[in-house]
């Protein structure tokens, strides 16, 4: 795969972390009682996904530009584990 591909995988990854998984949960829940989605705008973002990839895709352009092997280490990971919770999906 190409280093775009992996990238695009990781943001995937990163923002079902962000919004959907339960490691992120008490960070979510402390900062959607602060600011309610329906009257914040940071509240709107935290829920949702594409707004979170937007952030996160300009943060691993970052990371790509700034530090590329040690993100590329990580990009492979986010991507496998990004691959494996799809097809955990599928089945």
């Amino acid at each position: 795969m190409t280093p775009a591909v992996y990238d695009a995988l990781a943001v995937f990854r990163l923002t079902k972390l962000v919004v959907d998984d339960e490691i992120f949960a008490d960070v979510r829940d402390k900062l959607l009682e602060r600011f309610p989605p329906e009257s914040t705008k940071l509240g709107y973002l935290i829920t949702c996904p594409w707004c979170v990839s937007i952030y996160l895709g300009g943060a691993v352009v970052a990371a790509r530009v700034l530090v590329p092997r040690q993100w590329d280490l990580l990009a492979h990971a986010l991507s496998y584990s990004a691959l494996t919770g799809l097809a955990a999906e599928r089945t």
